[in-house]
């Protein structure tokens, strides 16, 4: 397989939560891994949309779902999905935490926050 530009299969996540969520209090739906550093963001339907923003701050165009069981990359600049490379290890957020999360940051009408 050629390697596609904006991956680099050595970098680690960032952690086992969004980034930014997690310095500013807010909370996620689901999370997106930056193939390219490992930053970990949060999805499109998530409040805050960390992971798309990380792309427009720092043109890393692909990302790798960061949820247990799922292997697929994204690349914002064409559009499409793929399958990619394994990347370091961990794969995903601990299976045990909680979607969404952190629970304990979750409004009331949250399901109505979503989109």
């Amino acid at each position: 397989m050629t390697m596609r530009e904006g991956i680099d299969p050595a970098a680690p996540p960032s952690g086992t939560g969004c980034k930014e969520c997690l310095e500013s209090g807010g909370w996620w739906v689901h999370l997106r891994r930056c193939a390219q550093c490992g930053h970990i963001g949060c999805c499109n339907s998530s409040p805050s949309q960390h992971a798309t923003g990380h792309f427009h701050e720092t043109g890393h165009p692909v990302v790798r779902s960061f949820e247990p069981g799922e292997t697929w990359f994204f690349d914002y600049v064409s559009g499409e999905g793929f399958s990619g490379p394994d990347l370091a290890p961990p794969m995903s957020r601990p299976p045990e935490q909680p979607v969404p999360a952190p629970t304990d940051r979750l409004p009331a009408d949250w399901m109505n926050r979503i989109r």
